[in-house]
């Protein structure tokens, strides 16, 4: 029969070559079979000589000083350290609040509050994928929330955090300059400008909330839904709030021997420098940001350490704790609910 003729007829007479599949120059670079193992490689060999340099950095330190220093700090400074931590993590639970206005779910504001918060220490310990994804979808799925929306409330929570961000990022080359690290530094209109440059990213997000006005933004067939320029303005203060109070909690286990802009710069550094290395906690990436920043001939290395652990251990672990008590009680109320609902 005609329609079993040999496939060579079936095929186009201008069949472009095989290798055309194959150009498109920098664009195909991620398509080549040895991109993933370039990229790993170039992570792994970045994360080692962090890796390297914080160990050679640790093996300095006089550590039994380090010791006393923290057996030293006034129990009044880190009350009111820890007053301030637990403040900073109730203003980043109300993030949760501004996706629950944007995405329109309906659990009660008081849950939303306790999901962010526990998700947030969760994320600080264990990593964005585990606390801020995992946790996150985990406990708003035990109550109903549709998976879609989840994922809506994990963006909005994670654009609110940054924004706030790069409005401080602006604004603290006008405030500070960092001091030349292995003998190099850069003039304070090069960090100005730079902020600036970071400035304007939280505006024109405040203006395309205000050209919107409400309305959701549609890239790809997926809707994003944005805030009033209202809400907006809250997004950015209450991001800029949180980054503030944890360099207050810094600054406080510092004792104020050092300017409250270095101790958020020290902050700010570090949270970027930890999400690079993708290290848990940022465990030793902050330590080793906070004594090339803060150490002087004022403050010795040992003493900035001691402040930066008992800032680690009030912002970071205790909060880990509680979460994971509150995270255990949910679990058995679930399981024991769903284990009712089985027997009837």
């Amino acid at each position: 029969m005609a329609a079993s003729s040999s496939p060579s007829h079936a095929a186009p007479a201008h069949a472009p070559p095989a290798r055309a599949a194959h150009s498109g120059g920098w664009r195909s670079l991620p398509q080549r079979p040895w991109w993933p193992w370039l990229t790993r490689g170039v992570a792994i060999t970045f994360f080692l000589g962090v890796a390297w340099l914080i160990f050679r950095q640790a093996r300095t330190v006089d550590w039994p000083a380090v010791l006393q220093a923290l057996r030293d700090l006034p129990a009044s400074a880190l009350a009111v350290a820890g007053v301030l931590a637990l403040a900073s993590h109730c203003v980043y639970g109300t993030f949760d609040l501004v996706a629950r206005h944007c995405c329109g779910h309906r659990l009660k504001r008081g849950t939303t509050l306790g999901i962010a918060m526990t998700s947030y220490a969760f994320t600080l310990n264990l990593g964005s994928l585990i606390g801020g994804v995992g946790v996150r979808y985990r406990l708003y799925a035990r109550k109903g929330v549709e998976v879609g929306t989840i994922g809506q409330v994990v963006g909005m929570s994670v654009l609110t955090n940054w924004v706030g961000y790069l409005l401080l990022a602006a604004v603290l080359p006008w405030l500070w300059t960092p001091p030349a690290l292995a003998g190099w530094s850069a003039p304070p209109w090069q960090w100005r400008l730079g902020g600036a440059v970071l400035g304007c990213l939280p505006v024109a997000y405040a203006v395309l909330c205000t050209l919107r006005a409400g309305r959701a933004l549609t890239l790809r067939g997926h809707a994003f839904p944005l805030p009033s320029w209202r809400v907006a303005l809250w997004q950015i203060a209450a991001s800029a709030g949180n980054w503030m109070l944890m360099g207050a909690a810094l600054w406080t286990t510092l004792q104020a021997q050092v300017s409250y802009p270095a101790a958020l710069a020290t902050v700010l550094v570090g949270a970027v420098a930890g999400l690079v290395l993708r290290v848990p906690a940022g465990l030793g990436v902050l330590e080793a940001v906070g004594v090339a920043l803060l150490t002087s001939h004022a403050l010795g290395q040992d003493k900035v350490l001691a402040a930066l652990l008992a800032y680690r251990a009030l912002y970071y672990f205790v909060p880990l704790v509680l979460a994971s008590l509150a995270f255990g009680v949910a679990e058995l109320r679930w399981r024991r609910s769903e284990a009712a609902d089985a027997e009837n």
